[in-house]
């Protein structure tokens, strides 16, 4: 395997290293039904274990980055460019045209998540029963045309049927990209590849405001301008959700573009994750373990109250801009900076996390900037000459975007089991369903141009996740002290190395006898291949 460094390292660090390593490891006995449960342990006892070098996971790396990252970058922007379209037609008429009053208009931003909360049972179940790749591919295929479907509609019954539907589709990409992530990378390389998907929320913003500057010029008799605008969007996501299922493999065991080394490889770096990597079978423990973890609820609540004020701010964000004093076309031009400054944000605070090995903190510190951000929108006067101070709080909130995709993979990265990682993250989105719901229904056109209730709103949704940051490692910190005592009773070492959050320094160090001892680990024996939930896994490091 990769080498990695001679000696241990504190559970109470976890967050220093990237593959489980632990010394003294006695065989688990487990029952037949777990042992190999995971696809890739058959694999691996069917082809033989493998060992390899640096260089060459690097250079598997690399392969992985070019093949399978730009599918999830292209899966995630054509999501959010499809449910943003929303916001972007508000200016151009949409409420006139199809007749609609405002609070038809916030029902329907929030349909669209009705429409994923109600099919994440069953996006959980298919993520670990079906072959990944088809099930995100025929998802983005069906959402493209229930876009596309939307410029037929002209009236409010229509427009939310459509909506619905577009949202049950879309129930699938974000835990889809989340599960591919947990596939391919190791957890010290999921806080970047997950910020990089992400942050198409942000490019989103500037690809969307530019080409809906561009429609929103077109003028006919024919078709209405916002009916454009969906159409638009909509062929263009079918048109690349076939050109994902030629392209995306199910796991890296069917990769055909990997040689079978490069499979070995990509199996074997992934167990030090402790989390698995594909079972295929569905496991109602792990189901029962997701509902009776405190860890899920935590991750639940931080997720709902971000989306609370995500959900009213994004849908509502063209027309807070222009009750700044600004013409429709300006704010959506004004809307590029929001989305830039969310890419920086996104990225820069994943690497921040990274390099700190602190997502909690890195959350607490981020959401300082919405705060003060809204704080500016709410008591900064609106008299025409203080938009450039609007604006700029306005530009402060875009950090909110940076807080999701931290979730995503904090809560990832502390969950193992296959079912479990799906049904955790099945309801953690359902926490940034409801977010998205209630959100949109705190603003009123009726409250314009302050939005002092909206904003007041959102401004307490801040401050509540800066404190989770700071709370929740604090309940990590007490499972790794209770792993590290089931470690000393089964007779292994308190303290072990996490191989899985190395970074290329620690790996790129000569082996020593302490690594040597992990080499031989069988995979019967490997808690990180049988399909363990973490809870019941004594190896598995939680990171903070």
């Amino acid at each position: 395997m990769a080498s990695q460094p001679p000696n241990s390292v504190s559970a109470n660090t976890a967050e220093n290293t990237d593959a489980i390593t632990t010394a003294q490891r006695t065989p688990n006995l487990v029952p037949p039904e777990t042992a190999l449960a995971d696809k890739a342990a058959k694999f691996l006892s069917d082809h033989g274990e493998i060992a390899f070098s640096y260089e060459d996971e690097r250079a598997l790396l690399k392969r992985v980055d070019i093949r399978i990252l730009p599918l999830l970058l292209g899966a995630y922007f054509f999501q959010q460019l499809d449910k943003s379209s929303l916001s972007y037609v508000s200016i151009f008429g949409l409420l006139k045209d199809a007749n609609l009053t405002s609070q038809q208009y916030s029902w329907l931003g929030s349909i669209l998540y009705f429409g994923q909360l109600a099919f994440q049972p069953l996006a959980a179940f298919l993520l670990v029963r079906l072959p990944t790749g088809k099930v995100i591919g025929t998802a983005i295929v069906l959402w493209g045309a229930s876009e596309a479907l939307l410029a037929a509609c002209k009236d409010f019954k229509s427009l939310v049927a459509l909506r619905f539907f577009l949202g049950a589709f879309e129930a699938l990409i974000a835990p889809s990209c989340i599960a591919i992530t947990q596939m391919w990378w190791r957890r010290g390389e999921q806080t970047l590849r997950t910020s990089y998907w992400n942050a198409m929320n942000g490019v989103t913003q500037i690809v969307g405001s530019l080409v809906t500057y561009g429609l929103g010029h077109i003028m006919s008799d024919k078709i209405d301008r916002y009916q454009v605008i969906f159409l638009f969007c909509g062929v263009l996501t079918v048109i690349y959700g076939i050109s994902f299922l030629a392209l995306m493999p199910d796991s890296p065991m069917e990769a055909k573009y990997l040689s079978e080394r490069e499979q070995l490889i990509a199996i074997e770096r992934l167990r030090a994750n402790q989390m698995g990597v594909a079972s295929r079978k569905w496991r109602w423990d792990h189901a029962l373990e997701t509902l009776l973890d405190l860890k899920t609820w935590l991750w639940f609540l931080i997720m709902t109250s971000i989306s609370i004020a995500s959900g009213g701010i994004s849908t509502f964000g063209n027309l807070i801009v222009q009750d700044f004093g600004y013409t429709n076309f300006n704010a959506i031009l004004f809307n590029i900076p929001f989305g830039v400054i969310q890419v920086g944000s996104i990225i820069g605070s994943a690497a921040l996390a990274t390099k700190l090995r602190r997502k909690g903190l890195v959350l607490a510190i981020v959401s300082l900037f919405p705060i003060i951000g809204t704080v500016l929108m709410i008591t900064v006067p609106r008299n025409g000459r203080t938009k450039g101070v609007l604006l700029f709080g306005y530009y402060l909130v875009s950090f909110l975007g940076a807080v999701t995709p931290m979730i995503f993979t904090w809560q990832g990265q502390n969950t193992g089991g296959d079912t479990k990682k799906k049904t955790t993250t099945a309801v953690v989105i359902t926490g940034m369903c409801a977010g998205n719901i209630i959100g949109p229904h705190l603003f009123d056109t009726k409250d314009a141009p302050l939005y002092r209730p909206g904003l007041i709103s959102a401004l307490v949704q801040f401050a509540f996740v800066g404190a989770m940051g700071l709370l929740i490692p604090l309940y990590l910190m007490f499972l790794n002290k209770r792993h590290a005592k089931q470690r000393v009773q089964l007779g292994k070492q308190a303290d072990i190395v996490d191989g899985s959050m190395l970074k290329k320094k620690e790996m790129q160090e000569p082996m020593g006898d302490y690594d040597q001892k992990e080499q031989v680990t069988n995979v019967e024996d490997d808690n990180g291949l049988q399909d363990l939930p973490d809870l019941k896994n004594e190896d598995f490091i939680y990171v903070y």
